[in-house]
């Protein structure tokens, strides 16, 4: 029985429709509560569990007014007038896995060259993208798979919707329409709710609420505030002016006086929030901070408080957490449908096994928690390197004390003359204007202390780099911009 009808909650019922069919499935909800509802940008991991359903790209997209991301660009967050793209996808090495950091050689060389030239050179799509342009790439014009390394931005709502019509009624998904007024409990968990629901499992997306696992089990809540201080978001929805121009490939987060604002380019408007920290602006004064920045006050404005961090244990008794019920980070980097389909992933490996045990139910929580930390160190590093000290918020920021775990993530030994993971760490080191290698360290390696060797590899390197980079601009020069490669396939 899965508790909760929001994004996370039509997800999972999905999910365990598609993988266990002859299992009965359950979703009960309110019928008087609002979903969140913002969850408009997704990382490229989604494809992942958007194969694990079958789902097309054509069933889904016009029905949740979905467009398509190749990058996240992120404005004014090392200092301000700077901005890079963190773009989808695989870096584009040639057999070599050293080439991640060619580029800083190519810097070293020419140091007026920006930062942002970074993706732009390791990135094929980036060429698509700084010509706001989409294509299938069906002939391989640039080493960039498609169908791999795009995610989407669409209305969240509408996506649970469709779900929920298009996969969870026709599969045979019980629908309950119920207001949650008791629940009983057991020595296995939850014995019902509402005195008559029963089941063998129950699975918590009743967001921050937690209804099941927090506030009924009582499981413990990590709070990492500390680290990721925003816990507060202006929501609103802006009408295109110049829809060819703005409908963009990417998701713009633009860093301002207490925090950031995203623009989400969707098909028939733009969705836009303000992601603040209350313990450096009332939620009244960070409105005019929004208004301001987005020029208008003649909008809806939704405020949305949320809570940073994680239950102890994602699994206790007969009680699942997925979604916001069981953690979170902030909306930054898209994160918060990123936990949904992972930790989902991780519940339908578990239940493959014939009976659950405690030990099946440990190595969940561990698995989704190992998730999660990585995630939230990438977020956090977001921070760690701004230079930012314009305003009280930025100033806590660049003087704050960093965990022990963040400080082993510094991308000079993350990086290391390789290819990490979570490659998109890369790029937000290059952004943030932190190198994986330095000219003292090269010298202090290789005893060379005269440089006219390393600077002839270097110049091979950077006329390379430049090269391909042409290249692939070239090759995308006939493709289609992206608000009309969208109304030709899709609307």
């Amino acid at each position: 029985m899965v508790l909760g009808g929001g994004t996370a909650g039509w997800m999972t019922a999905s999910t365990l429709i598609k993988c266990f069919p002859h299992k009965k499935i359950t979703l009960i909800e309110s019928p008087n509560i609002a979903t969140v509802g913002v969850g408009e940008s997704t990382l490229q991991a989604i494809r992942g569990w958007q194969a694990m359903l079958g789902i097309q790209d054509k069933d889904f997209m016009a029905a949740c007014d979905a467009t398509y991301k190749l990058s996240i660009k992120f404005t004014d967050f090392y200092k301000k007038g700077e901005a890079f793209h963190y773009s989808f996808g695989d870096p584009y090495l040639q057999g070599n896995e050293s080439a991640m950091n060619d580029w800083w050689f190519k810097k070293f060389l020419y140091p007026e060259t920006p930062y942002s030239d970074f993706a732009v050179c390791n990135y094929p799509q980036m060429a698509l993208v700084n010509e706001n342009k989409c294509f299938f790439n069906l002939d391989n014009k640039i080493p960039f798979q498609f169908h791999k390394h795009t995610a989407f931005q669409f209305d969240a709502t509408k996506f649970g919707l469709w779900l929920r019509d298009n996969i969870c009624i026709p599969g045979g998904l019980r629908h309950i329409k119920e207001e949650i007024k008791t629940i009983e409990q057991d020595a296995d968990g939850i014995k019902t709710l509402n005195g008559k629901h029963k089941a063998d499992l129950f699975i918590d997306c009743s967001g921050f609420k937690s209804l099941l696992l927090g506030q009924t089990l009582k499981e413990p809540f990590i709070n990492l505030e500390d680290t990721l201080p925003n816990n507060t978001a202006w929501c609103t929805r802006i009408p295109y002016k110049d829809k060819r121009k703005e409908l963009v490939g990417y998701t713009n987060c633009t860093a301002v006086e207490n925090g950031w604002i995203w623009n989400i380019p969707l098909w028939s408007r733009m969705g836009c929030g303000y992601v603040y920290s209350d313990k450096f602006i009332s939620d009244d004064d960070a409105l005019k901070e929004f208004q301001k920045h987005i020029g208008t006050k003649e909008l809806d404005f939704k405020k949305i408080k949320f809570r940073i961090g994680i239950h102890k244990r994602l699994w206790v008794k007969n009680v699942c957490a997925i979604g916001l019920a069981g953690g979170f980070i902030e909306p930054l980097e898209s994160n918060g449908l990123f936990s949904v389909h992972e930790f989902l992933h991780q519940l339908v490996r578990t239940l493959q096994r014939p009976k659950v045990s405690q030990w099946d139910k440990d190595v969940f929580t561990s698995m989704c928690k190992k998730a999660y930390d990585t995630f939230y160190e990438f977020v956090a590093m977001h921070y760690a390197l701004s230079h930012r000290q314009d305003t009280p918020y930025w100033q806590s920021n660049f003087n704050r004390r960093w965990s022990e775990e963040l400080l082993n993530l510094l991308p000079s030994s993350y990086l290391n003359m390789s290819v990490t993971p979570l490659s998109g760490i890369h790029c937000i080191a290059a952004g943030m204007h932190w190198s994986p290698i330095d000219i003292p360290s090269l010298v202090k390696t290789n005893v060379a202390p005269n440089m006219n060797h390393w600077k002839k590899l270097w110049k091979s390197t950077a006329d390379r780099l430049d090269k391909r980079k042409d290249e692939w601009k070239k090759a995308v020069k006939d493709a289609p911009i992206m608000y009309d490669f969208l109304k030709k396939h899709y609307y």
